[in-house]
């Protein structure tokens, strides 16, 4: 390839990568500390861990974090070192009746993908987080070299954008969500369809990964295929008491391919565990 055109590409490929990040989960590309009422405090120690795979005692008279408490709860611009953090806004919203599945028992799985609650939540808090650039060269593209400017390339796509949900719920209703949820992903790890907003989207594979935090935690490796090309998305859930937080990410340069390495977006899920106490 000349060098113009790998340069030209570069640029390019910069310039929609990080405005595809910005705008995955949706339109907003603030990154402001949020929404909502600023009342109540975050709390600040770290909740015990167990892995997805343990069951946690039932947790009856857990009472739902209120509006403002569970928007303090949650993360804010700072709180993870090397992302940007945003509140996710009105164009970043997938309505629950906008999600379906053609197996009725994977829904919990679509609702996750795109933070949608589930029948009793009180409150919810969403935002985005997205992995700054690695810091790079300072040349300019001009003035880079063929295989620098494929290596800017590759760097630009090389970002992880995590959906992070919070939903509070009251008495067992949290841990009974928590609970469906790995259910639907045990049930549907051979694959289904998701249709999201019309747009039907298949899923091939659900598989387990390791995760920790809060009272109990599960993650899974999604993969989408469109038309033979295949994708990894990570969903992770957490509860604590009787909220649940969903994480999901993707990373544009992470393809069927071997692309980037992609994993779960742990330091994500600690901050996030961290805040909920």
């Amino acid at each position: 390839m000349r060098a113009t055109a790998v340069r030209r590409t570069a640029l390019a490929a910069c310039a929609v990568s990080l405005t595809l990040l910005a705008t995955a989960c949706g339109g907003s590309s603030d990154t402001g500390t949020g929404t909502g009422t600023d009342a109540g405090s975050g709390k600040d120690g770290q909740g015990g861990a167990t892995s997805g795979s343990s069951s946690a005692p039932k947790a009856s008279g857990a009472k739902a974090l209120s509006a403002a408490e569970l928007e303090a709860a949650s993360l804010k611009q700072g709180d993870v070192e090397g992302h940007k953090i945003a509140a996710a806004g009105p164009d970043d919203e997938a309505p629950a009746d906008g999600l379906k599945a053609d197996k009725a028992a994977c829904l919990p799985v679509v609702h996750a993908m795109y933070g949608a609650a589930e029948a009793g939540s009180k409150a919810t808090s969403k935002r985005k987080v997205i992995t700054d650039p690695k810091a790079g060269t300072k040349k300019s593209l001009e003035d880079m070299t063929d295989g620098e400017a494929e290596g800017a390339l590759k760097a630009a796509f090389d970002l992880t954008s995590t959906l992070v949900a919070l939903n509070a719920y009251d008495g067992t209703a949290g841990q009974d969500t928590f609970a469906g949820l790995k259910k639907a992903a045990a049930e549907c790890a051979g694959g289904f369809t998701a249709t999201v907003a019309g747009a039907p989207q298949k899923i091939v594979s659900i598989t387990e990964e390791k995760v920790t935090g809060g009272d109990e935690a599960a993650a899974w490796t999604l993969v989408q295929d469109d038309e033979g090309a295949k994708a990894p998305f990570k969903l992770v859930a957490l509860r604590k008491e009787g909220t649940v937080a969903t994480f999901f990410s993707f990373n544009l340069a992470a393809g069927g391919d071997g692309g980037a390495k992609f994993t779960v977006p742990t330091e994500v899920v600690a901050a996030q565990a961290k805040k909920l106490g």
